[in-house]
């Protein structure tokens, strides 16, 4: 009798821990602005293992080497700008001779938009006017 109560209480209780745990991951459809028609991206965040922390892969299809833009950038960044915060500068996303492109970075935000610039200073402080890829991603 008891083995069947801990059976019956145990179920629940794995599907709820289920349910939460895919309540903490989603995939976010990055946009494409003029500059860059044909790109194509996605943002994956998902809850981190410690709390307070989000995982955040970004990846990019038709990209175009920022070498080739008209004006041309030497690369293209990343950065999460928190709800009500700066941006911040999360690191170059490279994209190779495919057009193709991948970034992981952990945030401690939970609300923020994702932006992938173009760029011409090698150590941009902020995010230039030229956003190529962007999105909102809402926990």
């Amino acid at each position: 009798m008891s083995r069947k109560l801990g059976l019956t209480l145990s179920l629940p209780l794995v599907v709820a821990m289920a349910f939460a745990t895919a309540a903490w991951a989603r995939t976010f459809t990055l946009q494409a602005t003029p500059m860059v028609p044909g790109a194509t991206g996605s943002v994956d965040a998902k809850a981190g293992k410690n709390a307070g922390n989000t995982s955040v892969d970004i990846k990019v299809d038709h990209l175009a080497r920022p070498t080739l833009l008209s004006p041309p950038a030497s690369q293209y960044v990343v950065w999460i700008q928190p709800e009500n915060g700066e941006a911040q500068n999360e690191g170059n996303l490279l994209v190779g001779e495919n057009e193709k492109g991948s970034l992981t970075v952990t945030t401690t935000a939970s609300k923020f938009t994702v932006m992938v610039t173009a760029e011409s200073d090698t150590h941009p402080t902020e995010p230039s006017k030229r956003v190529v890829l962007h999105t909102d991603v809402l926990e």
